[in-house]
């Protein structure tokens, strides 16, 4: 996905961390994927796979910052403006939702980090990945993931591959201020738990967002935010889709595909529920509680 031609992205959204403390030696790609393969599947792989947790010994000090004022063309090329450039057009887009709705918008803090950082739900390391923290309303994003998307699960990478997990950690964060978070039961798993139907919604959340980018007009600049979104691009991003399913995950992992440990719902499940809010566009469409198939 390309941001147009024109766009100018102020700095300040993003906040940066770096430096913060760690298990001693440092986090590994190892113990990346043995926290997703624990966030998918619930199975603990880090003493296979050479991971850590988060906190220890070998704490240092953290670095705070922002990331800085950038145009489309940097966003185009740079990890960190992209991030902070695809924030600006998420905050824009559901601002406009909510006023729609009628309903009340609050924006998510969003951090950049590397090595480790705290959050309002404990310490977080490099192996956390990219998530939402609901106490503090905050995205964290470690942008290292998206090269072990590429390396460890065989997505296709590309920019609308990032910015999908960006939208889809957004997502999260719509449900948490509309309430839809805290009612659902997050203690399951299987296929047609809580816990699933909450992440099929942040994806169709993410689809609905990438339907509409290439027609939301950036406020400050009067251009839209991106270019329309070309087949390539969207299948980057189905791509990632299928590589973050619980299923894939597994098989991956070197384990059989066990449904009942299911979290975040299938490959198929997760691209089918992103193409929805893609070619629907709508919260209701989106409403994976309300439906009998997932």
């Amino acid at each position: 996905m390309t941001f147009s031609e024109g766009g100018q992205f102020e700095g300040g959204r993003v906040g940066r961390r770096r430096g913060g403390a760690v298990a001693g030696g440092g986090i590994g790609i190892g113990a990346i994927a043995a926290f997703l393969i624990f966030q998918f599947t619930g199975v603990d792989l880090s003493p296979v796979l050479g991971g850590g947790g988060a906190g220890g010994g070998g704490a240092s000090q953290e670095q705070v910052d922002e990331v800085a004022d950038c145009t489309a063309e940097e966003a185009n090329t740079d990890r960190e403006c992209r991030l902070s450039a695809t924030v600006q057009s998420l905050d824009v887009y559901w601002a406009g939702v909510f006023d729609a709705s009628q309903a009340e918008f609050v924006q998510p803090d969003v951090w950049s980090f590397e090595g480790g950082t705290s959050t309002g739900c404990g310490q977080a390391s490099s192996s956390t990945g990219p998530f939402y923290c609901p106490p503090d309303q905050g995205i964290y994003m470690d942008l290292g993931f998206f090269d072990l998307l590429q390396s460890r699960f065989g997505a296709s990478g590309g920019p609308l591959a990032e910015m999908y997990v960006t939208a889809h950690e957004y997502g999260h964060h719509i449900q948490n201020i509309t309430g839809v978070m805290q009612q659902a039961d997050r203690s399951g798993s299987g296929t047609a738990s809580d816990s699933v139907r909450l992440e099929l919604q942040a994806d169709c959340y993410a689809g609905m967002w990438a339907g509409a980018a290439a027609t939301t007009v950036d406020p400050d600049t009067g251009v839209t935010f991106l270019e329309p979104i070309t087949e390539e691009q969207l299948a980057d991003a189905l791509s990632a889709a299928e590589a973050v399913g619980d299923d894939h995950i597994q098989e991956q992992s070197g384990g059989s595909v066990d449904p009942h440990t299911w979290t975040h719902g299938s490959s198929e499940q997760r691209q089918r529920w992103f193409m929805t809010g893609y070619t629907e566009g709508t919260p209701q469409a989106c409403d994976t509680f309300a439906a009998d198939d997932l």
